[in-house]
């Protein structure tokens, strides 16, 4: 996918496929971009993924991304309603308490 591709149709894409290599462009645009409209888009396109392989890849970004990757994987698990998992990046200080569990 061109990297520049940022259109609902190509990045929602990339959330119904869910691999991790999907995943991985997600989270760089939001590592790289600082347009709302963008980042919603792209926070929607995660929020399709399913896979096995695209849920783990999440989770590598919870405790291992960036603030702003952290921030999407974060939201991303409280709608699966995941507190454990949730509870756990907080005990390690990857998110705070209000990114894991304000409403």
């Amino acid at each position: 996918m061109n990297q520049n591709d940022f259109s609902f149709d190509a990045l929602t894409a990339c959330g119904k496929r869910g691999q991790a290599q999907d995943v991985e462009y997600l989270m760089s645009i939001l590592a790289s971009q600082d347009d709302l409209p963008i980042l919603k888009i792209v926070d929607y396109a995660l929020s399709l993924v399913s896979t096995e392989a695209g849920l783990t890849r999440i989770r590598w970004y919870l405790m291992q991304g960036e603030p702003i990757q952290r921030n999407y994987a974060a939201l991303f698990f409280k709608r699966l309603g995941n507190e454990e998992l949730l509870a756990r990046a907080v005990a390690l200080g990857k998110i705070d308490v209000i990114q894991g569990f304000a409403n």
